[in-house]
């Protein structure tokens, strides 16, 4: 059955589609996320692709890791028991765009340092993401945690990273009082899968070129529950 693909971006109220683009389908009956493969960049030979396990096993003592964003916002990063240069330059973009996002947010878009961790796509909807918190004054408070982090596939330059987001224990404030606010928005209340489609420039560095969510009760949502 064919499954109608929207790009999805964060607000501060929730997750709107935005377009008919690439993106991990949304759904009871959705596909896990397609391996990203960016359109630039050849296919490359088969045997250069690496491909992880799609529920990798459960590590041992997993490395967790706190950003501290600003006082009582943090995000935590529960790292895979084994990560090459590779994965973890990876998670570094990954952890370091959600950090900075949130820095942007709470500095009231003085700290600019998230929009050295995307390009592309993910440039322009990362900087929507900020600029909708600043425009409705709107702040965050908690943690973020990052988990099940898992490199999918890896061809050239390119490489998909799948990893889950539990903002549960977030809150939505409003700017001028430092208050909750009354109606919180839904990631507020589960975790969801996000995608990131990532390139590595010719510095080494791996930067963030598309992002993507899947929200429960989408199947590819469900491996977050824990």
């Amino acid at each position: 059955m064919q499954v109608r693909a929207y790009r999805w971006f964060r607000t501060a109220g929730g997750r709107v589609a935005i377009a008919l683009t690439l993106l991990v389908p949304v759904g009871c009956s959705a596909p896990a996320p397609r391996p990203f493969v960016p359109s630039d960049l050849p296919a490359g030979d088969p045997s250069a692709s690496r491909r992880a396990a799609i529920a990798p096993a459960e590590p041992e003592g997993p490395r967790v890791e706190t950003v501290e964003v600003a006082p009582g916002v943090r995000v935590v990063v529960e790292w895979p028991a084994v990560a090459d240069q590779d994965t973890t330059g990876m998670i570094d973009a990954l952890r370091d765009y959600r950090a900075g996002s949130f820095k942007a947010v709470v500095t009231g878009g003085q700290d600019t340092a998230y929009l050295k961790t995307v390009q592309d796509v993910a440039s322009s909807d990362a900087y929507r993401w900020v600029r909708e918190f600043l425009e409705q004054r709107r702040s965050v408070r908690g943690t973020s945690r990052l988990y099940a982090l898992n490199v999918v596939s890896v061809t050239g330059r390119g490489a998909q990273l799948n990893g889950c987001i539990d903002e549960t224990g977030m809150r939505l404030l409003d700017s001028e009082t430092g208050k909750a606010v009354r109606r919180q928005p839904g990631w507020t209340r589960k975790p969801f899968l996000q995608v990131a489609g990532l390139r590595r420039g010719d510095d080494g560095v791996w930067r963030i070129k598309v992002l993507r969510h899947a929200e429960l009760p989408s199947e590819a949502a469900k491996g977050c529950l824990r």
